[in-house]
């Protein structure tokens, strides 16, 4: 399944995200829920922003596995921080957890912080849309 990248000359270059992903004629469209660091007990264990990155982004991938696609699938991904000066801290290592996880696949992307996430030890929340061949 090929993803087709849209990124309209009249904006600026993006770097490390798409504006826009066009699925092909016939795909099917699956919602990943937003995804934490939560191990499989359903807790988010104590470890570092990167860690808790890496594990979000590896159940993310568990999603789209069980449903039959890979990291190329994901359209759309928003993620959700409790503190964006740590992920600005963080970007080197979370490039590398990135390229280890999704190679030099961009989705569009968002990354927002909010006060806080339902699990109350969760620092990240991805969640995503991805288009599935059909």
């Amino acid at each position: 399944m090929t993803l087709e990248p849209i990124n309209p000359s009249s904006l600026p270059k993006p770097r490390g995200w798409t504006h826009g992903m066009l699925a092909a004629p016939g795909s099917r469209i699956l919602f990943v829920a937003g995804m934490t660091a939560q191990d499989n007990s359903g807790r988010v264990p104590a470890v570092g922003f990167v860690e808790q990155w890496d594990r979000a982004l590896a159940n993310v991938l568990a999603v789209l596995t069980e449903a039959g696609a890979g990291p190329s699938a994901v359209a759309r991904m928003t993620v959700f921080v409790t503190d964006i000066e740590q992920y600005r801290e963080e970007q080197k290592a979370i490039g590398e957890v990135w390229r280890a996880r999704m190679g030099k696949h961009f989705p569009a992307m968002a990354l927002v912080q909010v006060t806080a996430l339902v699990d109350p030890n969760a620092m990240v929340e991805i969640e995503t849309t991805a288009v599935v061949p059909g």
